[in-house]
């Protein structure tokens, strides 16, 4: 048997607002944490005080009862009590869902690294030129993200960003070319001290994950707070259009020198995939695969399938 009870006690140090409704009728709001206001902002108040009334209506009326408290007495303060009981659990916990927001909006920042796989395999295993340093690749993205939900812990994120791919070369001296066959990764033998060597991406990615929220509450809490949603889970596709592509190579002759060229490189226009989401808490983790090749089809373009992995901010 469930029981609701809706009462303030006095304290000294919280914010009280009284709401007089009738003659004999008042609401009473006392917020010991102003921490809980963007949890209250979410509630439909609406809804929830024609659930009350109806409640009332269909329920014996009780005698007030005088709120107990240790305060002194020229503080103490004596405030109705309004309550009620059911038997159906069911009824109050399809109650409690109902007062989250319909859509929220939220700027999300993705920090990962980013790497390939070739048939399954890395390419370090075949000693390939293109074989990238885990640590240096970074996968960074930023996203405007709507939350909707959908029904009970169900939700939908949706919305769009810009994304880059960073493959920092194993070998710090790798020149990338082009022909009509394909993209060409050499390595320059220059005689100066190399420092660096990579190809970068940027892409306009939309995406739509479905998530299955166990918080209830469909948002993920600040890193100071973890009284947030407990768990999280989405596995949702995705969608990206090159924007740009350069690859940059730098090294020391005497005085530091980047070289830079800007080019497509054979990298396909779009690229699409799909995107696992985990939360715990204030904490999300990201893993994006790509379902086709990074390269086009030419003849000599390595067959290879980009994926990144990270935290969301």
């Amino acid at each position: 048997m469930a029981s609701l009870v809706l009462t303030a006690p006095a304290q000294q140090k919280s914010d009280t607002v009284v709401v007089e409704l009738a003659k004999t009728t008042r609401v009473v709001f006392t917020i010991k944490d102003r921490k809980d206001l963007p949890i209250l902002r979410q509630y439909d108040f609406q809804a929830l005080f024609t659930d009350i009334l109806n409640k009332i209506d269909n329920t014996p009326a009780t005698e007030p009862q005088p709120v107990q408290t240790t305060e002194p007495e020229e503080i103490k303060q004596e405030y109705e009590v309004i309550t009620w009981e059911s038997d159906d659990d069911e009824t109050r916990k399809e109650r409690n869902t109902q007062y989250i927001r319909k859509t929220r909006h939220s700027i999300n920042f993705d920090l990962g690294m980013n790497n390939y796989l070739s048939e399954g395999r890395f390419p370090d295993e075949n000693n390939e030129l293109y074989t990238v340093r885990p640590w240096g690749s970074w996968y960074v993205g930023i996203n405007s993200v709507q939350h909707t939900h959908v029904k009970g812990k169900l939700f939908l994120e949706w919305g769009a960003g810009v994304n880059w791919y960073n493959f920092k070369f194993q070998e710090d001296n790798i020149v990338i070319s082009t022909d009509e066959n394909g993209v060409i990764f050499t390595q320059d033998t220059r005689d100066v001290n190399f420092i660096k060597s990579k190809l970068t991406a940027s892409y306009l990615t939309a995406s739509l994950i479905p998530v299955l929220d166990f918080g209830g509450r469909g948002f993920k809490p600040r890193f100071w707070d973890s009284k947030g949603s407990k768990f999280r889970i989405g596995l949702g596709p995705y969608a990206s259009y090159r924007l740009g592509s350069h690859s940059k190579l730098v090294f020391n002759d005497g005085n530091r020198r980047r070289e830079k060229e800007f080019d497509n490189f054979n990298l396909n226009t779009f690229r699409y995939g799909l995107r696992l989401q985990l939360g715990i808490q204030s904490t999300d983790f990201f893993f994006n695969y790509d379902l086709n090749e990074l390269f086009n089809n030419k003849p000599n373009n390595p067959r290879l399938n980009a994926f990144s992995f990270g935290i969301i901010f």
